[in-house]
């Protein structure tokens, strides 16, 4: 009798383990070492299609007006004026060109936002004094599908996000979201490439996919249902109440 329910419970610990290590992220935390966050940095290219919010300078500031799509554009990151800024950004066409007053087109697809504004800064440079250039993507988006809680594609504007709050973004991975294989398919030049992160262990915090970068895709494939469903193994509470049942059942069957 002993034996049994002994060995009753240790089953269902065993279970409760092996589901706890399936859910918990960077297990393994305290034996990695994690590198400077400026070492796994990706570059961000810019791409047809992205929203660019161009903030030019000069001492004399008079002088930038004819080559300003709006003089008053607000350069406020808030909620509400980010929409503004979208309207009153430089959209890059269908074959990678800005298009800026005076300046006319100017082909931008492929440059990081850096080399951008130094290709800029010299172009502006045949009409202003020490001109100064900065740019910054402001749609920059991401797409989270398969077993998270808030799916679908998100807007954001500071291009330094990292996979995992992208994930919280789209409210998490739910229960029956696999930890250890999630899935991220993003654009290099004229390619795809795919990654699969172990969010478990830590090791791909030091890997060019902490941070994600613009139209990034991001999956996570669900648990085998057989093994791991929301309603029974994830459910302690459930497990303690199933437990309690059966131990009372083996109590009464070998009085």
């Amino acid at each position: 009798m002993k034996k049994i329910i002994a060995s009753f419970i240790c089953s269902i610990l065993l279970i409760s383990c092996a589901n706890k290590k399936d859910i918990i992220y960077y297990q393994d935390i305290d034996k990695t070492e994690l590198q400077n966050i400026s070492q796994i940095k990706p570059k961000i290219y810019i791409q047809v299609g992205d929203i660019l919010n161009i903030d030019l300078k000069t001492l004399n500031q008079e002088s930038l007006i004819p080559f300003l799509k709006n003089a008053n554009a607000n350069q406020s990151t808030g909620s509400q004026q980010l929409h503004l800024l979208k309207i009153k950004g430089y959209l890059v066409d269908e074959n990678g060109y800005i298009y800026l007053p005076v300046i006319d087109k100017v082909k931008v697809d492929g440059l990081t936002t850096r080399e951008a504004e130094k290709l800029l800064k010299n172009k502006l440079s045949n009409y202003l004094k020490d001109p100064f250039v900065s740019i910054r993507i402001i749609n920059f988006k991401f797409t989270v599908s398969g077993e998270v809680n808030k799916p679908g594609t998100y807007e954001i504007s500071e291009p330094n996000f990292t996979l995992l709050q992208a994930l919280n973004m789209a409210g998490d991975l739910n229960i029956r979201g696999r930890r250890d294989n999630i899935m991220i398919i993003r654009s290099e030049a004229d390619k795809r490439i795919t990654k699969r992160i172990d969010l478990t262990k830590s090791d791909w915090m030091n890997s060019p996919f902490y941070f994600i970068k613009q139209n990034d895709v991001i999956y996570v494939e669900p648990n085998n249902p057989q093994v791991k469903t929301a309603g029974f193994i994830g459910n302690v509470g459930v497990l303690t109440s199933v437990a309690s049942i059966v131990l009372s059942a083996i109590v009464i069957i070998t009085r």
